[in-house]
């Protein structure tokens, strides 16, 4: 707004005026009030300092990262920790880990040893995450989410 103008009411007209003068826009900023609320501004350094701020505050926003780790549903006890070793680090990271067993074929039939393998890693992992969803079956696959522990 220009040093010269007062902040006041003004007829649209004399706004417009002010404006001109000024070689500035009139921008309406709050077009529901009575009477509606007009700036005399740059509009296009308006629009550019919007975006700014914007894309400032994006930055600033966590973005969410999912780590996966897949088992079958026969994992023996080595792949089992070496597994947990890599799920331990991801979410120390702070990232969130989706774990799953991935049933093929006929292996469907042991889906009970499959909800017990992500149980187990859910209990051995729970100083590091905590549990977002339990263990849940969809088509082939029973997944399980896992988010990091707050520190």
């Amino acid at each position: 707004m220009g040093d010269n103008v007062e902040i006041g009411v003004y007829p649209i007209s004399k706004a417009k005026e002010l404006a001109r003068e000024q070689e500035l826009d009139l921008v309406e900023i709050s077009p529901k009030a009575v009477p509606p609320v007009c700036k005399i501004i740059d509009y296009k350094k308006f629009l550019y300092e919007q975006k700014k701020r914007e894309k400032a505050q994006k930055s600033k926003a966590t973005k969410v990262i999912v780590k996966e780790i897949r088992f079958g549903p026969q994992t023996d006890e080595h792949d089992f920790e070496f597994k947990k070793k890599h799920a331990i680090k991801f979410l120390q990271d702070g990232a969130k880990l989706k774990a799953f067993v991935f049933f093929k074929g006929r292996s469907i039939i042991y889906k009970d040893q499959g909800h017990i393998l992500l149980l187990r890693l859910a209990t051995e992992l729970e100083e590091y995450g905590k549990v977002e969803q339990m263990p849940k079956l969809e088509g082939k696959r029973m997944i399980m989410y896992l988010a990091p522990k707050k520190k």
